[in-house]
């Protein structure tokens, strides 16, 4: 097993054990690479979320957010382009029936880049012999496209609709609702985090590339005739602030430019930051400039003006457009992987998920020194009941002190405060950080100024 594999391995593992991320539907043998978030997995992705909400939409003057519906108008789809074109290339080995992205395989195993050149891919694939991934045979089906949008049927609305595979979408068609009730100007972005779902002809790597999924967006409407190159340089430095607050190390971090070859039609630019997970470099979060597709798009097939009017300078225009995408579930995958650390400790290894506090599921744990001492249960019953409308906080009386001490360390708890009998005479607690490990005597008293400093 490669130490990669062994990383992920052991990730999945701790996950699960310690109520991050459970396998989806696991009593019926699971279903199709699905995950459901457990009760730690839930406060950290929503501490992801609120940190990037933050970051992007509170304290910034020119964006503005909105929560559109996962089940939009059709016509939306069939004018963004996404009802026609929006396929991958699939292929199957007719000895094991297994189902690859044509592209993946053939860049995996030559170093080319065909997305999109099904006849290409069939004809590299076939003469070049490239093995199946999964039994090693070369007997290969011609590569074909597959849609990835996932269809369902609606009451009362002929014809089939759609599950968003982007949240974009719903932003571009609600562009004259904010122009008309937010009194915006330009530039100005709106923003939404929302569920999208993608029918991936492979999913893996645990919550890397799944079907259900969650996306972070932005549309940042500039001026036909700004500048956009600093605007683009400075998007990709927040994304990358974005990154290192996640706990992302600097040295992990990469950008990728997309050939202009490979360029959506509408796309000026469009550059990746991408982070280097234990199986290698992959996308983490994208930025495109879309120019004026988008709303121009929308205009023909709706009827309606999607224009933004400068009252000032009497200027009617159609904006262009930036856009930085965040993938909710990829940002959660970078925490994790940049938390877990093996640590050789006197008794074997320690396990610690170090996330930055900011993002940490449990603030601050709660400890009677002994489950059966009724005084000091309650006394640090009392502590956590008084915190934990201030901080997300946990009760823990189960086991040994060193035990509760290892578990917080896997669930990644900054710190830890015990009460002692010490703790009844001198109205103190024992802090310990979980990154040194260190223990100091904090007067409770001046505890909340002591954590709001810390946290």
């Amino acid at each position: 097993m490669s130490k990669a594999d062994d990383k992920m391995q052991k990730l999945v593992s701790l996950c699960k054990r310690r109520g991050f991320i459970y396998p989806a539907c696991e009593i019926y043998g699971g279903f199709a690479n699905a995950w459901s978030f457990a009760p730690y997995g839930v406060e950290l992705r929503n501490n992801v979320k609120r940190l990037w909400w933050k970051k992007f939409v509170q304290e910034r003057e020119d964006i503005v957010g909105i929560d559109g519906p996962i089940l939009l108008h059709s016509k939306l789809w069939e004018a963004s382009g996404h009802t026609s074109g929006f396929n991958d290339s699939m292929v199957d080995c007719k000895k094991c029936k297994h189902r690859f992205r044509a592209d993946h395989v053939v860049e995996d195993a030559t170093g080319k880049d065909l997305e999109g050149q099904n006849e290409e891919m069939t004809k590299v694939l076939r003469e070049e012999k490239i093995p199946c991934p999964n039994c090693g045979e070369c007997d290969w089906t011609e590569a074909r496209s597959f849609n990835m949008m996932f269809k369902t049927e609606m009451n009362g609305i002929e014809g089939p609709v759609y599950l968003r595979p982007e949240t974009a979408g719903a932003i571009f068609v609600d562009f004259k609702n904010v122009v008309d009730s937010m009194r915006v100007k330009v530039p100005f972005g709106i923003a939404q985090i929302g569920k999208a779902f993608r029918n991936e002809i492979v999913a893996g790597n645990f919550i890397f590339r799944i079907r259900e999924f969650e996306q972070m967006e932005i549309e940042y409407f500039i001026h036909p005739k700004t500048k956009w190159e600093p605007l683009f340089e400075e998007w990709l430095d927040k994304q990358e602030e974005y990154a290192l607050a996640l706990g992302a190390d600097k040295k992990n971090l990469r950008r990728y430019e997309h050939a202009k070859e490979k360029l959506s039609h509408y796309s000026q630019k469009t550059i990746d930051i991408e982070y280097k997970f234990s199986f290698g470099f992959k996308e983490l979060f994208g930025l495109a400039h879309r120019g004026d597709f988008d709303l121009t798009q929308h205009a023909k097939a709706s009827g309606q003006k999607l224009e933004y009017f400068d009252t000032v300078k009497n200027e009617r225009y159609v904006p262009h457009v930036l856009e930085p995408t965040f993938g909710v579930d990829r940002s959660l995958l970078v925490a994790l992987d940049a938390a877990y650390t093996e640590e050789k400790v006197n008794d074997g290894v320690r396990i610690v998920m170090k996330f930055p506090v900011s993002i940490a599921p449990i603030k601050i744990a709660f400890f009677p020194l002994l489950k059966n001492k009724p005084e000091l249960v309650a006394r640090a019953k009392e502590l956590y009941q008084k915190f934990n409308s201030q901080y997300n906080c946990e009760f823990d009386d189960n086991g040994n002190i060193g035990k509760r001490y290892r578990r917080q360390d896997e669930i990644g708890t900054p710190f830890c405060a015990t009460v002692d009998f010490e703790s009844l005479e001198n109205q103190d607690v024992t802090v310990r950080d979980r990154d040194t490990m260190k223990q100091e005597r904090i007067a409770i008293k001046d505890l909340d100024d002591y954590l709001a400093k810390k946290l």
